[in-house]
């Protein structure tokens, strides 16, 4: 690796625009990424350089692109980092979290478990879920306040469901409070690697299965419904899109929650499962993100 100061570019731009602008500045860079600030909103396009960029020429470049977009020419940052451990610096940013019962540490964490907590090891990698986010936060906790009231077969069907499994923290975290067997799946092949991973970490590797597919179409999915307990940390759209789906595979009387949501969205996602007859018994804000809790009645609703 260069020896070089480590430099950063960014911008803001919309979101249909943050490829070619990514594109254009990541020539200049050793590494580039996008980010969504705001859905459907707009992206912030970032990288960085080992040694000082050509500033004047990446003006210019953006200013082109813009041009030739008819869009407003963005503001362009360029700014040296400064020196940092980054790995000590990502531990730091990850300390232990407690969510009812469960709490979360990396493997750099040198402390005691607090007594009576259930401990889930999960360190920061490539695949979201460290329990620091409102949404994954938001989950745990009704996970926790669930397990006071309602059990899991250990073997069978009606067992749980982890959609969108991400670093597999919720699936740890029911395994774990349940002590039942789950399945586990996400489109990303890296969140399947990393739930693998962090299933063998935390002595859970033969309760979690844990396989890469399409959501719900996904065949270990349909082998193993109808589920007791369906948890979907994912976007608001997806959910509501996927909510006839998640009825068809939550078995009478069983709960899901779902988060991923912000705030303003709730009423979208609770407007969509609501017309699948699921009912609304908890929601959970952290931040301003919003965890819910829906659950299918034990029977069919008579019509008057």
């Amino acid at each position: 690796m260069s020896s070089s100061k480590l430099w950063r570019i960014a911008l803001v731009i919309p979101e249909a625009h943050a490829p070619a602008f990514a594109e254009a500045i990541g020539d200049h860079a050793d590494a580039v990424s996008t980010f969504e600030l705001e859905e459907h909103g707009d992206w912030l396009v970032e990288a960085t350089v080992y040694g000082q960029p050509d500033e004047p020429r990446l003006n210019a470049r953006v200013a082109v692109l813009a041009e030739a977009m008819g869009i407003p020419e963005p503001k362009l940052i360029v700014e040296e980092l400064p020196l940092i451990d980054w790995v000590s610096h990502s531990y730091q940013g990850f300390p232990p979290i407690q969510a009812g019962r469960f709490f979360v540490h990396g493997s750099h964490h040198e402390g005691i478990v607090p007594a009576g907590s259930i401990p889930l090891l999960v360190d920061a990698a490539t695949a979201f879920g460290t329990g620091e986010h409102g949404s994954t936060k938001g989950c745990l906790m009704a996970l926790d306040r669930l397990a006071r009231r309602m059990s899991l077969p250990r073997a069978g069907r009606g067992g749980a469901l982890d959609m969108g499994c991400g670093s597999g923290i919720l699936a740890l975290a029911v395994t774990k409070r349940w002590r039942v067997p789950v399945t586990a799946v996400d489109i990303d092949p890296e969140a399947v690697r990393v739930t693998r991973v962090n299933a063998a970490l935390n002595g859970v590797k033969a309760r979690i299965r844990s396989q890469g597919g399409d959501g719900y179409h996904t065949a270990i999915v349909g082998k193993h419904k109808p589920y007791r307990l369906i948890t979907a940390n994912i976007l608001a759209r997806p959910l509501a899109r996927m909510a006839p789906k998640l009825k068809r595979h939550l078995q009478r009387g069983g709960v899901a929650v779902l988060a991923g949501l912000l705030n303003r969205q709730e009423r979208h996602v609770i407007q969509a499962h609501r017309t699948q007859g699921l009912h609304l018994v908890a929601r959970i804000p952290v931040g301003e993100w919003t965890t819910l809790v829906v659950k299918r009645p034990k029977r069919k609703a008579v019509k008057g």
